[in-house]
């Protein structure tokens, strides 16, 4: 049976924070709208901000649809499966929010991830989650699975852009200012990396 927490601490943010993987789906307001669910890894780049936020890392890649729902409608839904270990699924239901490089949060909010560096994955945002609904339910659907190791493809191809060479990548992406449902995106151009990411 399903379990509704009041805050992500003790056993639940133990287990969301051992997760090698998690996945995110937003949707826009339009009942005819796209629906999107995505997944995310990269070891670092995921944080407990407090007992109802979470934030992560959003990384250069071929479409923007979580920034765009997020800027509309804020809805968006953590899940995290247990691979290994006693069966559970994590959700956190709640409002997100992408925020930007020229954000006046951005160097606070970047100080939650000192396990990873920014810049060879092209960082475009970070999306903070206030969590509203935190239940947990039995994952005996899930199959038993080892996670090896990251993949370091995504910061090999991103580590050789810089700002402008990211903007002229994400202006021929489809799907990047704008979403599949032609909501608005990543806003471009790019803001630059703050110094004081760029030097750690």
């Amino acid at each position: 049976m399903g379990k509704t927490y009041e805050h992500i601490d003790g056993r639940l943010r133990a287990f969301i924070e051992a997760q090698p993987l998690f996945f995110t789906a937003t949707a826009p307001l339009d009942g005819e709208g796209t629906v999107n669910l995505s997944p995310k890894g990269l070891k670092g780049s995921f944080a407990v901000i407090d007992e109802q936020t979470v934030a992560y890392l959003d990384f250069a890649g071929s479409n923007a649809e979580t920034i765009a729902h997020l800027r509309e409608n804020g809805r968006i839904t953590l899940m995290w499966c247990a691979f290994q270990g006693p069966p559970d699924i994590v959700r956190v239901h709640g409002r997100g929010e992408p925020v930007f490089r020229d954000d006046e949060r951005w160097a606070e909010l970047l100080a939650h991830f000192p396990g990873i560096d920014p810049v060879p994955h092209g960082l475009r945002a970070v999306i903070v989650v206030r969590a509203e609904l935190i239940r947990d339910t039995c994952g005996y659907g899930v199959p038993f699975m080892t996670y090896d190791e990251d993949r370091d493809l995504h910061g090999k191809r991103f580590a050789r852009e810089d700002d402008a060479s990211l903007d002229a990548y994400f202006a021929k992406k489809e799907h990047i200012a704008t979403s599949i449902d032609g909501l608005p995106g990543l806003p471009l151009p790019l803001p630059p990396l703050p110094s004081a990411a760029l030097a750690e």
